[in-house]
């Protein structure tokens, strides 16, 4: 009768362990977001939470994913494009306690010129069609001289607020995705380092002009605010923030992206 009953037994235990693992399904950018959080899959499964990576290539539908309830959480954006998109969309998103993860330096490219010296007047610049990035970009190039803004605090500037712009560049809006492809037509091109990893670029070696690492644009794990503070989600962001992702930051990205903690 007991070895009968060893089978049913072995079988209940089995089910209860399934049934114990509670499941975290997080949209993200494929790189580096998505390889962050593979990094962190097995120590969270140790811990109770089968985590679920769904990637996108684009900035809106993970966030009106997690809006719809689709996502338990989200990892691609920073929190000037969050609060921007919560501003549009009506959306009630938030960045979670402690889900500051790491920067990812903003920067030029071109296939054209060598040198930002190199412009000549006229020249096209492709920039992010989003109201936070494309500020950003031009932030930059006003940091670099290549434009004055007329406040250049404004991290929402358009190419209205440019106030002075001496070689007469033609700025062109695209979805960032499209920043990369766009290279052989365009003169210069600011593209996300999400997006200019995918495409192979080396921001540290390749970019003409790139953030400094104090830049306020630090990528975030984000949910719906009545989901911040799930245990699950803590320990997803607990899991991010330690020597083991710092020391994979710095061996696979050299510097292309920088931890935030």
């Amino acid at each position: 009768m007991i070895k009968k009953l060893l089978p049913f037994v072995a079988a209940m235990a089995l089910a209860f362990g399934a049934h114990a693992q509670t499941k975290l399904v997080v949209g993200a950018s494929p790189v580096p977001h998505a390889e962050l959080l593979e990094l962190v899959k097995p120590e969270l499964k140790a811990q109770g939470i089968e985590l679920e990576v769904k990637e996108f290539t684009d900035y809106v539908l993970p966030n009106t994913a997690v809006e719809e309830k689709q996502l338990d959480a989200n990892f691609f954006q920073h929190q000037p494009y969050l609060s921007n998109f919560n501003k549009d969309r009506k959306t009630n998103i938030v960045a979670v306690p402690n889900g500051a993860i790491h920067v990812e330096p903003f920067g030029a490219y071109s296939k054209k010129i060598k040198a930002i010296a190199d412009l000549k007047e006229g020249a096209v610049v492709a920039i992010p069609n989003d109201a936070t990035n494309s500020g950003r970009a031009l932030l930059l190039l006003d940091k670099s001289g290549v434009i004055k803004l007329k406040d250049p605090s404004n991290i929402s500037a358009t190419a209205a607020d440019i106030a002075e712009n001496p070689k007469k560049l033609q700025f062109r809006e695209l979805e960032a995705a499209m920043l990369p492809r766009a290279l052989d037509d365009v003169d210069l091109a600011l593209i996300n380092t999400n997006y200019a990893l995918e495409a192979g670029l080396v921001p540290t070696k390749d970019a003409l002009l790139i953030e400094s690492n104090d830049s306020p644009y630090v990528n975030i794990i984000a949910a719906r605010a009545d989901r911040a503070n799930d245990e699950s989600i803590q320990k997803l962001t607990d899991a991010l923030r330690t020597d083991k992702v710092r020391d994979f930051i710095a061996s696979k990205y050299k510097g292309a992206i920088a931890p935030a903690f």
